[in-house]
């Protein structure tokens, strides 16, 4: 019985956990990010296609950026999200074309 209880708990929170995961889109979408990036165009800052290409060999740059996101450098606003929606955003942006 108490095996039953443990096994439900545990599968009840991963269902709740991936019920609140948002896909990159999302998180750039509800984060504001559009207002001043678009995927292929340039606005006030880079489009993400650029931002894409410009990092696409550098193998840490998902942490490159989300350092600059997270502390403001580079980057006129903080990142004002958890660490799973910064990554999610981060994942989207890097992988445009």
């Amino acid at each position: 019985m108490k095996a039953t209880l443990q096994v439900l708990v545990v599968a009840g929170s991963l269902a709740v956990g991936a019920v609140h995961a948002q896909s990159g889109a999302d998180v750039v979408k509800a984060k504001g990010c559009l207002g001043c990036h678009d995927v292929a165009a340039k606005k006030v800052g880079p489009a993400y296609k650029d931002i894409a290409a410009k990092y696409k060999s550098e193998k840490g740059a998902q942490a490159t950026l989300a350092g600059k996101l997270k502390e403001g450098k580079g980057h006129p606003v903080k990142f004002a999200g958890s660490d799973a929606e910064l990554k999610a955003a981060l994942e989207y942006v890097l992988s445009r074309k």
